[in-house]
């Protein structure tokens, strides 16, 4: 099982977009996907069609009473999961403060996920579609059932960051290419320097996501020949980094991806036939270390052909 926290604690870069439709076509190529909601802004809930109105049980439940993931975690769709959020999370800053060994809370709930004895599994709550509210009832499977473990973190360094630098073992960042993102990635590097010496030696930063690209502009091409060479320099060096690559994928400036958290939907049930479809596809497969599948459906799942006489 890999487990990813998707980081950067600049806001705005494409987190949980990525984090979404990431998970979305990892669990359309055949992979079991978990993606945990450690944003109060709850915006990956949102936009996987979950309502945060804070009546569910959410992360807040997970890192303030130990309430089991399985208990928490919901269907979306084939393959995919979701632990949601709400903005009661906000509050597990201030009252996590003073617990001992606050960091590594979710890291031991992810090695002893699964339903306690006696305690029987939350129902599925409904999620919103365009005919209405309705319910999934599905068996919750343990975490190591999963492939993927997503992370979408709040854009800061805080508890809750934290949490998910303790719990993951790989960190993807994602970055718009403009000066000031770049000028930000120094801080990120350094906090997780600072968590492998402490407490997670085994966590590794593995790649870059470069967002909202515009290829052709000349600040664009800049900034990614800056960040290539920065991370040529880290090869030989003991840093969380050295082994980082910048994705070849380009998640490219599309409205598509703006307008699919509105009706709950990841970009592959909103607009599979767009770029940014194509775009975290090409990503999803990089990432699984496959080539790019011939078809892109929300109805076909990837890797599958279709018959080219049938209609369309």
């Amino acid at each position: 099982m890999r487990r990813i926290a998707i980081l950067n604690q600049k806001g705005g870069v494409g987190k949980t977009t990525t984090s979404v439709n990431l998970g979305a076509a990892l669990a359309r190529a055949g992979k079991r996907v978990c993606i945990l909601d450690l944003d109060p802004q709850a915006h990956s809930t949102t936009h996987l069609g979950i309502e945060p109105d804070g009546k569910m049980p959410s992360m807040y439940d997970v890192l303030i009473d130990n309430k089991p993931l399985a208990q928490v975690r919901q269907p979306i769709d084939d393959n995919l999961w979701l632990v949601g959020s709400d903005i009661n999370l906000a509050a597990a800053e201030v009252e996590l403060a003073g617990v001992v060994g606050r960091e590594v809370i979710l890291r031991d709930l992810l090695a002893a996920d699964g339903v306690r004895e006696g305690e029987a599994p939350a129902e599925p709550p409904p999620r919103r579609t365009p005919d209405g509210p309705t319910a999934r009832q599905e068996p919750r499977p343990p975490i190591q059932a999963f492939d993927f473990v997503l992370m979408d973190c709040a854009p800061s360094l805080g508890v809750l960051t934290l949490n998910a630098l303790c719990a993951a073992s790989e960190v993807f960042i994602p970055l718009q290419p403009h000066f000031l993102a770049l000028h930000g990635l120094s801080k990120l590097l350094e906090t997780t320097a600072l968590v492998v010496r402490r407490i997670n030696p085994g966590l590794r930063v593995t790649g870059i996501i470069l967002c909202m690209c515009e290829a052709n502009t000349k600040l664009a091409q800049e900034v990614e020949r800056d960040l290539e060479s920065f991370l040529s320099g880290s090869r030989n060096n003991n840093v969380p980094w050295n082994q980082a690559r910048v994705f070849n994928a380009r998640i490219r400036r599309n409205i598509k991806l703006a307008e699919a958290p509105s009706f709950g939907k990841s970009i592959f049930s909103y607009a599979p036939s767009c770029n940014g479809a194509e775009d975290y596809l090409a990503l999803a497969m990089e990432v699984l270390g496959e080539p790019m599948p011939k078809v892109i459906s929300a109805k076909v799942k990837i890797g599958e052909t279709v018959d080219a006489q049938a209609p369309r």
